[in-house]
């Protein structure tokens, strides 16, 4: 029985076929019906050109065109279809020099990676599987369509693939495709570094990411990667690793908490990773640090943003294994903080500086409100006017806050 992901995009299949050509579903999606997992992403693959698809339907986006891939669009949902396809050539290690538009969907389907990838499905169910994908799917194998050598010549990143999958689904990698990653594993610096970032990624958040590692290892990749090539003791303490970190965030945040004299921001440089990864790397960097020093308390789970809770629960889970966090307890704790933002102090900058007509203006004035924002949240002061305003005018001279400052955070 089809997975009811697919029904809308039968309403494709059926058009498609109205017109007189061939259409199936294919790749992933097959895969993960077989499998009864969550469906992601429907692909089709038709007998008919871009130019034809266009015709069919109303909402078309031709992002692909030349390769012979369009979107096209249909009550709410987007479905890429791309016309049955041989590929010659791939000098760029990546994409095909040439492509051939067929009529065959067998031939189309030998051009893809792994067999477990190259099984079509028609609209009732039925499977076209050439290469033994379903068999292969039984064994819990990743075994390359063809040649390996070949398969990982035309396009190196599927040897991240391959490592990807194995994590991702918990199968093993065939002996002879693992053979062939192993020797040529250095086919991966021809690969540019955000592509491998994004399947790094994806490996690391699969479930069964100990499957992965140990080849990960084997392989020596980490003579081909930013910051392991010179690092190389890194992969090898991955070797007991087995908790699936869910964003490049935590994966950079892991690595510099292993070993910290390579900083987030080279981590960052490195690997081309955007500012807003480099930020959260550091949150929680800095949430584990102080974690290790004070322990779970209320400053830290006021520094958290609520949507890491779940990435420091996975690093605490590394770092502090004998030690259990919950997402309950760490909203518990966020629910009964005093305040939630500094703009839930009952003193503002203005009213602080009226305290102090006859001092300039300056950077004292957010340091005393940090210092502030500090003591009510781990409830040395109380939140309220009168109690803050007397801390700031008697507790501490302005001159003094930055003083202060740095002394409380040494």
């Amino acid at each position: 029985m089809l997975d009811d992901a697919f029904r809308k995009a039968i309403t494709i299949i059926e058009r498609i076929e109205l017109h007189g050509h061939k259409a199936y579903f294919v790749g992933g999606a097959v895969r993960d019906q077989y499998l009864s997992k969550e469906i992601g992403d429907i692909d089709i693959t038709s007998s008919a050109s871009p130019v034809e698809i266009q015709q069919m339907f109303d909402k078309v986006i031709p992002v692909g065109i030349e390769h012979g891939t369009v979107i096209v669009r249909i009550e709410g949902e987007s479905y890429e279809v791309t016309t049955f396809r041989v590929e010659e050539g791939y000098s760029d290690f990546r994409r095909p020099d040439r492509v051939r538009f067929v009529d065959r969907i067998e031939d189309d389907l030998a051009r893809r990676d792994f067999t477990i990838n190259a099984i079509a499905m028609d609209k009732r169910g039925n499977l076209i599987d050439p290469f033994g994908g379903k068999k292969d799917i039984e064994l819990r194998q990743i075994r390359t369509v063809g040649n390996p050598v070949d398969r990982f010549q035309e396009d190196p990143l599927r040897i991240m693939r391959a490592l990807r999958f194995s994590s991702q689904l918990g199968f093993t990698i065939n002996q002879s495709t693992k053979e062939a990653l192993v020797n040529y594993i250095a086919w991966i610096e021809k690969i540019a570094i955000e592509r491998i970032s994004t399947e790094l990624e994806k490996m690391f958040n699969g479930y069964f990411i100990s499957n992965a590692i140990p080849l990960f290892v084997e392989s020596n990749i980490g003579h081909y990667l930013p910051i392991f090539r010179d690092n190389l003791n890194l992969i090898n303490d991955l070797n007991n690793h087995s908790v699936p970190l869910c964003s490049f965030s935590e994966i950079i945040a892991m690595f510099h908490l292993i070993k910290q004299d390579i900083s987030v921001k080279d981590w960052v440089s490195e690997w081309k990773l955007s500012n807003k990864i480099e930020k959260e790397a550091t949150i929680l960097v800095n949430a584990i640090d102080h974690y290790r020093e004070k322990s779970l308390d209320n400053w830290l789970i006021y520094s958290l943003p609520t949507n890491l809770f779940k990435a420091f629960i996975r690093l605490h889970s590394i770092f502090f294994p004998k030690s259990n966090l919950d997402l309950e307890q760490l909203n518990q704790m966020k629910m009964d903080l005093p305040i939630h933002s500094r703009k839930d102090l009952n003193l503002n900058g203005i009213e602080i500086t009226n305290l102090f007509p006859d001092v300039p203006k300056g950077a004292w004035i957010n340091n005393c409100l940090y210092q502030l924002e500090r003591y009510v949240v781990l409830g040395h002061l109380n939140n309220q006017k009168n109690e803050l305003k007397e801390w700031a005018k008697n507790g501490i001279h302005p001159e003094s806050f930055n003083r202060n400052l740095r002394k409380e955070q040494e």
